[in-house]
């Protein structure tokens, strides 16, 4: 999957035209990095959200571990802030979605339009662990 996937920037795009208070999504590996975003987010903020995203998930990989049944998965992590929120789901393996909506926004509806788009396309957002390359003897 590449950054500039036109199929998964159009269904992104059309996630956030049809939820109100969405305005930007993002699909990004369990690293960090983007995979994929709406147009109107860019590439500059992407990068910033796709680093955010991570790091939440991965705390909340971390209070599931201490504080959950042990096995450390997480569902889903919602952040809200001043201004806004921040929605994070799994979106097939080693792969998220979030979402930056507004802060009226209804939290059940965005919640339900992301597991729609991860159930329709998840198959599609599985980004597998990345591995270095190890150089071969000449």
């Amino acid at each position: 999957m590449s950054t500039t996937n036109p199929n998964l920037e159009w269904l992104l795009d059309n996630l956030v035209d049809s939820t109100p208070g969405a305005t930007h999504a993002l699909v990004l590996s369990r690293d960090g990095l983007k995979l994929c975003h709406t147009r109107a987010l860019g590439v500059d903020r992407a990068d910033q959200l796709a680093a955010i995203a991570a790091g939440v998930q991965a705390l909340s990989q971390s209070a599931s571990v201490e504080f959950g049944d042990g096995t450390g998965g997480v569902r889903q992590s919602m952040t809200e802030f001043h201004g806004g929120l921040l929605f994070i789901v799994e979106a097939g393996e080693g792969a998220h979605l979030a979402v930056l909506a507004s802060e009226e926004s209804d939290v059940g509806l965005i919640g339900h339009k992301m597991d729609e788009l991860v159930e329709q396309i998840g198959a599609f957002l599985t980004s597998p662990p990345r591995h270095p390359r190890h150089s071969q003897p000449a």
